[in-house]
Formats: C-alpha cells, sequence, structure tokens
C-alpha cells in the first residue's frame, strides 16, 4: 500500500485541468443558423433552367440536412453552394424568356 494517499485537492486539481476538459465550449445554441436559401431556389424554381434550379434546390435542402446532423460548416458551404447555383438558374431562365421573346416578337408573319 502506498504511503500517501491522494488529497481531495489533487482530485480537484485534476478534473479542472484543460486535458481532462473533453467536452466542447460551443453548443447548438452558440451556433448560428447559416443561411440556406431555401427561398431563392423556390423562386429559381419558376424559371425554365431546370437542370439547373433542381440542383440548386437539393443543395438548399442538404445545408438543411447538414444544419440537423450538427455539420456547421458543411451546412454554411452547401447553402452558398444554393445561393450561387440559384442566381446562375435566374439569369439564365431570364436569357431564356429574353431570347424566346425576341425570337417571337421579330418572326415576319
Amino acid at each position: 500500500m502506498s504511503q500517501y494517499a491522494p488529497s481531495p485537492d489533487f482530485k480537484r486539481a485534476l478534473d479542472s485541468s484543460p486535458e481532462a476538459n473533453t467536452e466542447d465550449d460551443k453548443t447548438e445554441e452558440d451556433v448560428p443558423t447559416p443561411k440556406n436559401y431555401l427561398w431563392l431556389t423556390i423562386v429559381s424554381c419558376f424559371c425554365p433552367a431546370y437542370p439547373i434550379n433542381i440542383v440548386a434546390l437539393v443543395f438548399s435542402i442538404m445545408s438543411l440536412n447538414s444544419y440537423n446532423d450538427g455539420d456547421y460548416e458543411g451546412a454554411r458551404r452547401l447553402g452558398r453552394n444554393a445561393k450561387w447555383v440559384a442566381i446562375a438558374s435566374i439569369i439564365i431562365g431570364l436569357l431564356i424568356i429574353g431570347i424566346s421573346c425576341a425570337v417571337h416578337f421579330t418572326r415576319n408573319a
């Protein structure tokens, strides 16, 4: 048997050491919800660039699911991708509408 028994102060010092504290200080309440731009992707679904706006919608939903799973950085990245793909879809859709109007109204009857 050991001659010296550990004192209660020794145990308390070990419990408060930084190596013993393995819990993450950030909780879900501390992390702000990243934007998933779901409203923008739904608006882009009304433009006639269908394969592109469906991809934007999928990115937006994946961003929401990543946030719910606790992957905050992945949710932020997927939300950013959803925003840019939705913007590209809206621009391409407006170009398609403009070109089709120009072709339709400049035809000789």
